[in-house]
């Protein structure tokens, strides 16, 4: 089966590298999931939860709620209406069969793949003859499923609400995904259908509407690094460089980043996740086209959300109105929104920044959303999930769609669907490649294997991270090979929490970073964030790094109003958090200077994890990792504390 998959990609990328060689790609390559194989305490649980609990859970979710039915009714085989409260429920089918087929790859199970095979067949029903896709507006387009929907007469004629370009970028996004994983062109032909109808009908001398919301763009690049057809490639663009264009269409505002062109764009604004998916489209356009426009843009609005709008979880998106970013330095923690969602988009953009210049301030940013404000969406068995990851709970306010807990499910189900499309994927995050360099991004124990220089090359990593800073290195090369090994050092083992002031540590740790090469101590030499140590490497070469974890005090930038006074804690990579089941009147805790916390090794069901433990005024004061919270029922919870002054 993986022979029949790899000469497939290598035929349809040999057949398209003359058309595909007109544009640039980015100089950095990841490591793909299909040569990365995982054996983690930390994610590797929580990869395959995800294929044994949480995609059985989605796919039962979407049939008893219409999912399937819809594209049935749409294609003429069912009678009825339209099931659902959204006009992009299409995308929940989407992105459960984008992260079943990276789960496929690591963790190959036939009966997933038929069943896959048999979700597809169904979606193909509802595709009408021409490729179009959007099964509310095929059912009944006089009757849309949400209030704030229009009626249609035409095809794409209310993008602004509409989603129909959503639901195409999904499916793109989802059929890339599954044609990598299996090199089964049945998915991938629906999405090439629709992506052809796309460019008869959009352009500059046709319709030009930009996509309500953002993700098309994403799509069609994957399709056309897939296939080679540039149409593609031009209307990600178009669509992208129509934005904030009166002269093409009525704007959208800023609510849809469509108040400005994109290259004047310097300020992240409006729906959070529409404004992410849209900055990797930026980044992708930017790479491809050497368009120094869009790369100036990119960056400006990176240094804008990074030095005032981002939570310290990593979480994007203040406002619960919109779902959207505020304004610099508004950023409460009773009504954080944070959607998981755009935790998830945050780590895509970023981690295209990183290809592109292979710094690691990118992937600090990654690390410390995927630790954080990320993984918080889903509870430990699996089913469960927070739409908003706010920084602060009464037990009261219901922030999570009507609840003060994770959910089983929402009438608007994105980011469930989101996290199953994301966390199998996470293996591709680790490594990098570039010519005669290999990048370690992530500490996740796992081996992998790649050719530098024509050698065959295997790393083997040994740690148990996120709880322990030890990391091994086991080097195996056929026979001696020249490369250069880039090891990330994660800003908090330098004293910084972030790029940028916006959060700061108040102690500093002392402890030295130790690098070491066969067991002799090595000088470490940066670049870029990175330790780099360029060798000729030998089979069995062996590598340490031993990251100093101590217990952090962080404080908030002056300017964040909601965080004045107050303090915040970290252990290696984690945010802490306090929660009611642990701590008596938690709403009345002030910090004292002289508080000595102390590492414990604890449960909460079956995840082992590191708490932090004190004393105040005699009492009990117990920290654990943020993402665990609200795992043992509903209560109060807060991140950051008033400091005895």
């Amino acid at each position: 089966m993986k022979r029949i998959i790899f000469f497939s990609l290598l035929f349809y990328i040999t057949i398209h590298t003359q058309e595909i060689s007109n544009y640039s790609s980015y100089p950095i390559s990841s490591v793909s999931i299909r040569n990365v194989k995982l054996n983690d305490n930390f994610w590797l649980p929580k990869i395959n939860k995800i294929q044994n609990v949480t995609i059985p859970h989605a796919f039962d979710k979407c049939e008893k709620e219409g999912r399937m039915d819809n594209f049935l009714v749409a294609g003429g085989k069912k009678k009825g209406t339209y099931k659902g409260k959204m006009p992009f429920d299409d995308t929940d089918l989407y992105k459960i069969i984008e992260g079943a087929s990276y789960s496929l790859i690591s963790n190959y199970s036939s009966d997933l793949d038929k069943y896959l095979d048999s979700i597809i067949s169904i979606i193909k029903i509802g595709q009408e003859p021409d490729g179009y896709i959007t099964t509310w507006f095929t059912i009944d387009r006089e009757k849309p499923p949400a209030w704030w929907v229009k009626p249609s007469k035409n095809r794409w004629e209310n993008e602004i609400s509409s989603h129909e370009l959503y639901n195409s970028g999904h499916l793109f996004e989802a059929a890339a995904a599954h044609y990598y994983a299996t090199g089964k062109r049945n998915f991938l032909d629906i999405a090439i259908k629709n992506a052809d109808l796309l460019v008869e009908n959009f352009g500059p001398e046709k319709l030009h509407a930009p996509p309500g919301h953002q993700i098309v763009e994403t799509g069609l690049i994957k399709l056309y690094q897939i296939t080679g057809n540039n149409k593609y490639l031009q209307l990600a663009k178009y669509f992208l460089d129509i934005r904030g264009d009166s002269t093409t269409h009525k704007l959208y505002g800023e609510y849809s980043q469509d108040h400005l062109p994109v290259i004047k764009q310097t300020e992240a604004v409006g729906h959070a996740v529409r404004a992410l998916y849209m900055y990797a489209g930026m980044t992708d356009i930017a790479v491809i086209f050497k368009d120094t426009n869009y790369l100036n843009a990119v960056n400006k609005i990176w240094e804008n959300i990074t030095t005032k709008k981002m939570y310290i979880t990593g979480g994007l998106g203040s406002k619960h109105e919109g779902e959207a970013f505020g304004s610099n330095y508004e950023l409460p923690n009773l009504t954080a929104y944070n959607e998981t969602c755009a935790a998830i988009a945050s780590v895509y953009w970023n981690h295209r920044l990183f290809l592109l210049t292979g710094n690691s301030k990118y992937f600090d940013i990654i690390e410390r959303t995927l630790y954080n404000g990320l993984i918080s969406g889903i509870s430990l068995d699996g089913k469960n999930f927070f739409y908003p990851n706010p920084l602060e709970s009464d037990g009261k306010f219901q922030f999570n769609m009507g609840a003060c807990t994770r959910q089983p499910w929402f009438d608007c189900s994105c980011c469930p669907t989101n996290l199953i499309r994301f966390i199998p994927s996470i293996p591709s995050l680790i490594y990098a490649t570039n010519k005669d360099t290999v990048y370690v991004n992530l500490f996740i124990a796992s081996n992998t294997q790649m050719t530098i220089n024509g050698n065959q090359i295997q790393l083997n990593q040994v740690t148990d991270y996120p709880w322990d800073g030890k990391i091994t290195i086991n080097i195996k090369t056929e026979k001696e090979t020249n490369f250069t090994l880039k090891i990330r050092i994660p800003y908090w083992a330098k004293n910084q929490a972030v790029p940028g002031d916006l959060y700061s540590y108040v102690n500093k740790i002392e402890d030295k970073i130790v690098l070491m090469i066969n067991n002799r101590t090595q000088n470490l030499n940066f670049e870029k964030g990175y330790a780099v140590i360029s060798k000729k490497w030998l089979d069995g070469d062996k590598v340490e790094l031993i990251l100093p974890m101590e217990i952090r005090k962080v404080i908030a930038n002056e300017k964040v109003e909601e965080d004045k006074n107050k303090i915040a804690f970290e252990y290696g990579p984690f945010v802490y958090c306090a929660e009611e089941i642990d701590n008596e009147n938690i709403s009345e805790i002030i910090i004292p200077e002289e508080l000595n916390l102390k590492p414990e090794l604890k449960n909460i069901s079956s995840e082992k994890f590191i708490s932090l433990s004190g004393k105040i005024n005699e009492k009990d004061f117990i920290l654990i990792p943020y993402y665990l919270w609200s795992n043992r029922g509903i209560g109060k919870m807060k991140v950051w504390f008033p400091e005895k002054q």
